[in-house]
């Protein structure tokens, strides 16, 4: 805490989601999921100007895949401040984007239960 009449020391480390969108409004989920995966383009150049955090996501995509949320948590950044910078990075042609991968379908049992009891069978 600060005393009457002292000025609380003003930290970096704190920079407002809105300077980093340049107050832009952030994108719709359903653009670029929580699950989606991104990674560097291959043979791109970070831009010129780039910012501290589009510096930091250059760094993190190089080493390939990650997901949206992943790099949201690398950043410590708001998940729409993330898929708002990846988003003009994809968008510039910076990043590639896949879609995760479907959930799991579930397998008939009885079909599983028929191909183990003939592996069973054969190698038993």
């Amino acid at each position: 805490m600060t005393a009457h009449g002292e000025e609380a020391p003003v930290s970096s480390e704190l920079v407002r989601s809105y300077v980093i969108t340049g107050g832009r409004r952030l994108p719709s989920a359903d653009d670029l999921s929580l699950h989606t995966l991104v990674t560097l383009a291959p043979d791109r150049e970070l831009p010129l100007g780039a910012s501290p955090e589009v510096r930091r996501i250059w760094d993190l995509c190089a080493g390939g895949y990650l997901a949206v949320a992943e790099v949201a948590a690398h950043l410590g950044l708001p998940v729409g401040v993330a898929r708002l910078l990846l988003t003009d990075l994809a968008e510039q042609g910076h990043l590639l984007r896949r879609a995760a991968p479907p959930p799991a379908q579930a397998v008939d049992r009885a079909l599983i239960e028929k191909v183990l009891h003939g592996l069973q069978t054969r190698f038993a």
